[in-house]
């Protein structure tokens, strides 16, 4: 079925409207490109038109690129991707610069037809890069829009022509924000910022008009004498701009991320060359970040991975939709409130429910205060405000509740408090309604003997900030029905969040995996490791933050209370003495993390971290041999990708999209890698368990090579070919 299709009018504007049937947002496809191409040719060769007006049939102009054209171009290649993904890209850059040029005279620059772009709403990717090749922007007045460039969230950078165009339109600074950030803004910001040409009600009429009213369409770098807004990189404004603009890369990649040097190096040489010279480097450098096994496993994790698990791949098959139409949230401190802000703002009605009034009155106050801040940062308005907090009701009636088809109780981590909760809420509710609990450590099995419908209850646990954190972790109790999964994922969809789902296990998934990072790094300052060695050692490998201070961020009692209640359910198996040792004194001395002021590191009276607390040398010494960064940063790598290595085996983890997709969106695991599984086919099973071994004889039976990854070696298999559902194998 057709993807564009062609009109013409008796004024000889000739339209192109963009439409993928059975998506509800245009995706780009290689079948797409040649139709698109083979429709400018007819309107370019046809003496009646007098120019084109580029739109879309749907509410968005387009979402990008389908990324699986890159495998296809790799596979037609055969034994030599890099050539194909090269060639593939120029012929894109060849149909882009054919619209750019649009049957111009290559002399004199006169002659050709006019090309506008009408974008009715959203445009990413090559969603803007199609519309910069052409000669002007229409869009939308419409501020649920947005419009950008995202790609180096994915790992990669704009190689459709948008990296090259954006320079030369806007300068090397002013296209920074938009290619090194990956902004996306509404239509009158990018009209603002140079990006977007008019911004009206009806783009397409607006379009139509100015294609016939014979306007001048050659591109400024087209022109004679031509220079780059803020400098070319020999002029001494725009050398100065690169120094800049590598100095802020390396500072925030760390170095880690190729694409946002591969970016820079792009814009750097093409700016020094003629256009259609910086269209062919541009090109040779997305091939080069294309072939990069990070932005390969970027692009499979955050983009692929991430794209299935929020359509429902792990679903179960069979249950009819499950949308939730009114939610009751158990507990209005900040996570209940955070739930009831997400919740209303997918157009749901919420009942908050606290012990008090007064409290429940504050857990609905903070989605006012919240939306408060949107509007004075334009992103919001008060009537949005007021039919938000119409939908949440804060009450201490759990009579308030009935007709509630789904309860997420938020409550503190007390297995008799919750239990409480969970009986008065089923003498209120129906028989169709699901309770979830937002523990993040308490056995789900366990809570759900407190209901009188075990298959109906589950864990459903939101990560801090809720209204930030794009992660939420589904957990199956023993007995948990499929009705619940549905409805738990079918929720997480609603409030446009990301689901995982994992079985029942002392921790779950992510803190499965996050607690043994933070010991790791507690457990080498107890070792005289210079507590600045473990902090940038993470941070150099990828990590948001290093241990020490994700401890102090998430409160150092907190971590005292989750010790001790390991340390009574494993007895004399439990591992992490050494650790406790230094929790406990810092508890102990006050020392609390950020919201004490005093933690791992010092604080100022704002609540500015001003260093490492300097007491942490006196209580332990450092040693006089110091390890490698190396070795620091395959420990706390290692310390995380086993322990999820361990909830595959174990069965905790079902699906390893799951794995790296929650990784990534849960904790931060280094984003380059994709993920701890995609990290482990990155280096090989093989080098893995060498290194295993290394760190296990040095430091412990932690580092032990689980079984599942020797066999791995020894068979030369990956994660992807072994694990992974079909269409994630690629």
């Amino acid at each position: 079925m057709a993807e564009f299709h062609y009109a013409t009018d008796a004024e000889g504007v000739a339209t192109i409207t963009w439409d993928v049937p059975g998506k509800s947002m245009n995706v780009m496809s290689l079948g797409g490109f040649d139709e698109l191409e083979a429709h400018v040719d007819t309107a370019l060769a046809d003496p009646a038109v007098k120019g084109i007006v580029l739109t879309s049939a749907k509410k968005d102009f387009a979402g990008g690129m389908d990324l699986n054209i890159i495998a296809k171009m790799k596979q037609d290649a055969g034994d030599d991707p890099a050539r194909g993904l090269f060639e593939g890209v120029m012929r894109i850059h060849a149909l882009l610069r054919k619209i750019e040029r649009a049957g111009m005279d290559p002399k004199t620059n006169k002659g050709g037809k006019p090309i506008a772009a009408a974008l009715p709403g959203t445009a990413a990717g090559i969603g803007l890069e199609l519309p910069l090749a052409c000669h002007r922007i229409f869009a939308a007045d419409n501020p649920k829009a947005r419009i950008g460039l995202p790609e180096i969230m994915v790992g990669i950078f704009p190689g459709a022509g948008g990296t090259t165009r954006l320079v030369r339109k806007l300068g090397a600074m002013g296209a920074s924000p938009f290619l090194l950030e990956g902004k996306m803004q509404p239509p009158r910001a990018m009209q603002a910022a140079g990006i977007i040409d008019e911004v009206v009600d009806d783009p397409v009429a607006a379009a139509r008009a100015w294609v016939l009213s014979g306007p001048r369409i050659v591109k400024p770098w087209d022109e004679r004498g031509y220079k780059m807004p803020g400098g070319a990189p020999y002029h001494p404004s725009g050398f100065m701009t690169f120094v800049g603009a590598s100095a802020m890369v390396n500072g925030k990649t760390k170095g880690v991320y190729p694409a946002a040097k591969a970016l820079l190096s792009a814009v750097y040489e093409g700016a020094l060359v003629p256009f259609d010279t910086a269209l062919r480097i541009e090109a040779r450098w997305f091939t080069n970040v294309l072939m990069n096994p990070s932005s390969a496993a970027m692009i499979r994790s955050l983009f692929i991975n991430k794209e299935a698990l929020e359509k429902g791949a792990v679903r179960p098959a069979d249950i009819p939709d499950q949308a939730v139409k009114k939610l009751g949230v158990l507990g209005a401190g900040m996570m209940g409130a955070g739930i009831a802000l997400v919740a209303a703002q997918a157009g749901i009605e919420v009942v908050l429910i606290d012990q008090a009034q007064e409290a429940a009155d504050k857990g609905r106050a903070h989605v006012a205060d919240y939306m408060d801040k949107g509007i004075k940062r334009g992103k919001a308005t008060p009537e949005k405000k007021a039919a938000l907090m119409a939908r949440i009701t804060a009450t201490t009636d759990y009579a308030a509740l009935a007709g509630a088809d789904l309860i997420v109780e938020a409550v503190f981590e007390d297995p008799a408090i919750k239990a409480e909760v969970t009986r008065r809420v089923q003498q209120v509710v129906g028989p169709d309604c699901i309770i979830a609990t937002n523990t993040s450590t308490l056995p789900i099995t366990e809570l759900a003997k407190a209901s009188d419908r075990p298959a109906d209850y589950i864990g459903i646990h939101f990560f801090s900030p809720v209204e930030k954190m794009m992660l939420v972790e589904i957990i199956k109790g023993r007995e948990t029905g499929d009705r619940a999964v549905a409805k738990a994922l079918d929720f997480v969809r609603q409030i446009r969040k990301t689901p995982i789902v994992v079985n029942d296990a002392r921790f779950f998934y992510a803190n499965r995996c996050i607690i043994p990072y933070l010991n790791e790094g507690i457990r080498m300052v107890a070792e005289g490791v210079t507590p600045a060695l473990i902090e940038n050692a993470a941070k150099l490998v990828g990590m948001p933050l290093g241990p020490l201070q994700l401890v102090d961020e998430t409160s150092i009692d907190l971590g005292v209370k989750i010790a001790k209640a390991t340390r009574a359910a494993m007895g004399e198996a439990y591992p992490d003495g050494a650790v406790d040792e230094v929790l406990f004194w810092l508890a102990d001395a006050g020392r609390l993390g950020r919201k004490a002021g005093a933690g791992f590191y010092a604080y100022d009276e704002a609540g500015k971290r001003t260093g490492l607390w300097e007491g942490l040398g006196a209580k332990y010494p450092r040693a006089k041999d110091q390890p490698d960064l190396a070795e620091v940063q395959h420990r706390l790598l290692f310390a995380q990708v086993l322990e999820a290595v361990r909830a595959l085996e174990d069965g905790v983890l079902m699906d390893i999209r799951e794995g790296d997709v929650g990784a990534i969106l849960g904790w931060g695991f280094a984003p380059w890698s994709g993920g701890p599984f995609s990290w482990l086919d990155m280096i090989g099973a093989a080098r893995a368990v060498e290194l295993c071994d290394g760190l296990a004889a040095r430091h412990g039976a932690r580092f032990a090579a689980p079984a599942v990854l020797r066999e791995m070696a020894q068979m030369d298999q990956t994660f992807y070919t072994r694990f992974a559902p079909a269409a994630a194998a690629a």
